[in-house]
């Protein structure tokens, strides 16, 4: 997740709860164990009649200890797998774990991950293909904000995807679901196709898409020019960008793939309009960004009919808040909205580990978090007897002791992708997932090396 600000959008776009930025406040401090007090026995008692250990957090293997998961998944068409922390190891393999189990025994075909449209497309167009190097893929599409996503965890999922499309007959897809960034392939797929089927509306595209296709090469780059331009002037912008969509809506020839390219650069313009000095403003940009996330996955799933696992921060894929101020509706909110029980929500826990975090534009380091204190969240779920595991909320909570739990905000690890930061909001589980995954302990993200010189695009 991220927080947005003007003056520094490109982080704000980022992969960051930066809306729980705090100057000079640490992690939540180690805080020593003690024994459940009697109220937490029962709870931890009905938690574990309903949880289902894991075998391991990482992928291969024997799958029977995710059967019960599969189960769960049933009926839906969108799964959101939620991660604590973006900067986590295992939250990334496991669910990386759980995404090869959806595709291999539930039919699942296709990635809706937290990054934008055109840096998927190009690591869709690998998976499919095996064109492209992935690694340089990921070096230049996942910069400024981004570059929490750029691990070796993701790299290895993203080749377990190409090896399954080499192999099976069915495709696994990957689509970007955020909005901060267009690459330039994207302006240049729209003008291709007009310029075949409708070739009247060139010129007026090309005039339209003239700022957009200024803004220069390299991911980084690109975002900070654009952030640096004055607020009227991005608001001619996506005024540009509203009407290029408009041309294409209403054109005698369509084409759902690129109406859908150009709306999502007109919600892409528009999300840098918003002045968040303004705390109403400030909402409405967080606001924006969740609802274009989820209608995003869900026209790809309708598109496509294909059944879509959904990678964001947990703050993203659970059905509440956990910074109203910045973040009013959340992108698992929307989906509820827009398909009802057709969605899942699935998040994770850890009681304690390092995680990765950005302390500038261009830098990230690693950071600890943990041993969760007395009276959160994860001090109770790690009294289960599993050290991992997987657990269904939902049946859980005909507990009543289970369900008034479930059903109280409390403490909860949330980990900002910014540091330093305060990453213990309140959150009530039972009221913002479905499924909850909780690991005893995670380590650091492995970034991936750095290689040759960044290219321009």
């Amino acid at each position: 997740m991220k927080h947005v600000t003007l003056r520094r959008r490109s982080a704000a776009l980022a992969l960051s709860l930066a809306a729980l930025l705090i100057p000079a406040v640490a992690d939540a401090a180690a805080a020593p164990s003690s024994p459940a007090s009697a109220p937490d026995r029962a709870v931890v008692a009905g938690l574990q009649r309903s949880a289902h250990p894991l075998r391991s957090t990482e992928p291969g293997g024997s799958g029977a200890d995710l059967a019960a998961f599969a189960s769960m998944t049933r009926g839906a068409t969108v799964v959101g797998l939620g991660e604590a922390s973006h900067g986590s190891k295992e939250l990334f393999t496991v669910k990386d774990r759980l995404f090869r189990h959806l595709v291999e025994r539930e039919g699942f075909s296709a990635l809706a991950t937290e990054m934008s449209w055109s840096a998927a497309a190009r690591l869709d167009t690998y998976v499919l293909t095996g064109e492209g190097d992935p690694r340089q893929i990921m070096r230049e599409e996942l910069q400024d904000g981004y570059s929490l996503l750029d691990t070796e965890e993701l790299l290895r999922m993203f080749g377990w995807i190409r090896e399954h499309n080499r192999t099976s007959t069915h495709k696994v897809r990957i689509v970007g679901m955020d909005v901060s960034d267009a690459g330039p392939e994207q302006y240049e797929r729209i003008l291709a196709w007009a310029g075949t089927n409708e070739p009247a509306l060139v010129p007026e595209l090309r005039r339209h898409y003239t700022a957009l296709r200024a803004l220069p090469g390299g991911v980084a780059t690109r975002l900070a020019a654009y952030n640096a331009l004055p607020l009227a002037g991005r608001k001619v912008i996506a005024e540009d960008a509203e009407a290029a969509y408009q041309l294409l809506a209403r054109a005698g020839r369509q084409d759902p793939r690129v109406l859908q390219e150009a709306w999502i650069i007109f919600r892409m313009a528009e999300s840098y309009t918003f002045d968040t000095d303004d705390p109403a403003q400030l909402a409405a940009a967080g606001r924006q960004r969740d609802r274009t996330m989820a209608e995003i996955a869900v026209w790809w799933q309708r598109q496509t009919g294909d059944r879509v696992v959904l990678s964001a921060h947990d703050g993203h894929v659970s059905y509440e808040t956990v910074m109203p101020a910045y973040y009013p509706v959340t992108t698992g909110a929307v989906l509820r909205e827009l398909i009802g029980g057709k969605y899942l929500a699935v998040g994770t826990s850890l009681y304690e580990g390092d995680y990765r975090a950005r302390t500038s534009a261009s830098a990230a380091g690693t950071f600890s978090v943990g041993p969760a204190a007395p009276g959160s969240n994860e001090y109770t779920l790690d009294k289960v007897r599993h050290r991992d595991f997987y657990v269904d909320l939902r049946a859980a909570g005909r507990d009543p002791a289970v369900r008034d739990w479930l059903n109280t905000a409390r403490s909860t690890f949330v980990i900002p992708g910014r540091y330093p930061n305060r990453p213990t909001p309140p959150l009530a589980l039972g009221r913002a997932f479905d499924v909850l995954v909780h690991l005893h302990k995670v380590h650091a993200s492995v970034p991936v090396p750095p290689a040759d010189p960044v290219t321009t695009r």
